[in-house]
């Protein structure tokens, strides 16, 4: 299954169902359709940037695609990190955000 983020403000974003529910999750909304308001941008930009950060404290390989760290070459170039798969959400986030918009999936 796919969701779609849409705003007035931005593109449409679409993922997997996954990668998607993962994020949601992260911002505190769990759910396969719902609203993050303009005055809860903020808060959600905030989550995701922090979600961001500490995976890559965590998962250091994540930025070097091609790293050893018991990985086969292959599958750490192909691997798609936390930090690949949140940035086109914030940057929707953010714009949305600087135009005063919501942000939608799954209506």
């Amino acid at each position: 299954m796919l969701y779609r983020f849409k705003s007035q403000a931005t593109e449409d974003v679409v993922m997997m169902e996954g990668n998607a529910r993962q994020l949601l999750d992260i911002v505190g909304k769990a759910s396969s359709k719902g609203i993050i308001t303009a005055d809860q941008l903020p808060a959600a930009i905030t989550a995701l940037e922090n979600a961001v950060k500490q995976d890559a404290i965590n998962n250091k390989h994540n930025h070097d695609a091609f790293a050893a760290e018991d990985h086969a070459d292959e599958a750490e170039r192909v691997h798609v990190g936390l930090h690949q798969r949140a940035a086109p959400l914030i940057h929707m986030f953010k714009r949305a955000q600087a135009a005063g918009k919501d942000v939608v999936w799954g209506v």
